[in-house]
């Protein structure tokens, strides 16, 4: 065998079973959990899991906390990402009427949030959940009276972030210095549209897919196809759809084996959490093993309002036919995304257009 395909495997091999060193403490998962799971609990208390799940979803904002930064740079950030989930379940739910309306709303607001999040050079999860949100609530039945409630849900979850953020940022700076973050422009506007509109692309064509195929549970698809996006090169694009589609099957194992054990929705609560706090010690650690833990977890979230009704067979061959075939989409994606030829030409193109615009604006010289 070649020795360089010989050694190109060996890595490949390697980075597939090696756990990456991480400087993230201990404390952050734990907040992580108890923003997903104290809304979850209460909705539980109230006898309405379903508006727990909708907190639960705003309470992913902490995730968006800067690990590095000032008190007031660390809320701002915060209070404008929650400010960004309820306008991405508005978006989500207010087009949801139609499937190619809301296939085309989710490809534009992609576009449109994967910019801002490039010029502003945000730190990972970037533009995920934003657009995670806004798929999910593009799948929901329009009710028209109930959307009010929603986004109102969506943002309590927010809020509790929010205060919990405050107060365990507080605690941390008791004990070290905060150091500034700044805020920086990382990409060439060029560039930066570029890669926004082919995400852009992908995300309405990916959410189009699951619908024309009458999926029960369309956003699936483009959640699955922007996790795999999200690599920062050609291969790491393919590594990561490699990674998610093994780390989707072993989960749908996982998740079979503990769908038993979640008989009540106060179970499928603990489970949540209990994941919840899995994923975030492992996510930055290796990425497939955390997916491993992300798939039953998202199916607890999916299934939770429904009491787990659905035959567990049935729920998790669905599942992976959902996931793989969004994996493979991101992939395809990927290579629009990374391919320096095509990127060139593109970008060449865009700084053409602009300058012919120019020339032909009036008081201005060729």
């Amino acid at each position: 065998m070649n020795p360089t395909i010989r050694q190109v495997i060996s890595a490949e091999l390697k980075s597939l079973f090696e756990l990456k060193k991480t400087e993230r403490l201990w404390h952050v998962p734990v907040l992580a959990s108890l923003c997903v799971g104290l809304p979850l609990l209460a909705g539980y208390a109230i006898n309405r899991l379903d508006y727990g799940i909708l907190g639960c979803m705003g309470g992913l904002v902490i995730l968006y906390l800067p690990s590095n930064a000032t008190l007031a740079h660390r809320m701002l950030t915060l209070i404008a990402s929650s400010f960004g989930f309820m306008v991405s379940y508005a978006i989500g739910i207010g087009f949801s009427f139609n499937p190619f309306v809301s296939s085309l709303a989710l490809g534009l607001f992609a576009l449109g949030v994967h910019w801002v999040v490039n010029f502003f050079a945000m730190r990972p999860p970037g533009s995920f959940f934003f657009i995670m949100i806004a798929s999910i609530a593009s799948a929901t039945p329009f009710e028209l009276e109930s959307i009010p409630t929603r986004i109102g849900l969506i943002g309590i979850g927010t809020m509790l972030a929010c205060v919990l953020a405050f107060f365990y940022s507080l605690l941390l700076f008791r004990k070290q210095k905060p150091a500034t973050e700044l805020l920086v422009v990382k990409k060439s506007a060029s560039s930066n549209l570029v890669e926004s509109v082919v995400v852009g692309v992908f995300m309405g064509a990916s959410l189009l897919t699951g619908h024309l195929l009458q999926l029960s549970n369309p956003y699936w698809i483009p959640i699955s196809c922007l996790a795999v996006m999200q690599g920062v090169s050609i291969r790491h694009v393919w590594q990561r759809s490699f990674q998610r589609i093994l780390g989707t099957f072993l989960g749908l194992g996982l998740a079979w084996l503990l769908l038993p054990f979640f008989p009540t929705p106060l179970a499928i609560c603990i489970g949540i959490i209990v994941l919840q706090f899995i994923i975030e010690m492992l996510i930055v650690r290796h990425y497939g093993l955390a997916v491993i833990f992300i798939t039953p977890m998202t199916i607890l979230l999916a299934e939770a309002g429904s009491a787990m009704a659905a035959d567990p067979n049935t729920l998790i061959s669905s599942r992976f036919t959902d996931i793989v075939l969004g994996s493979l989409i991101g992939a395809v994606g990927g290579v629009f995304l990374y391919h320096q030829k095509l990127r060139h030409q593109a970008v060449r193109q865009i700084r053409k257009t602009k300058v012919a615009i120019l020339r032909r604006q009036p008081g201005r010289s060729a």
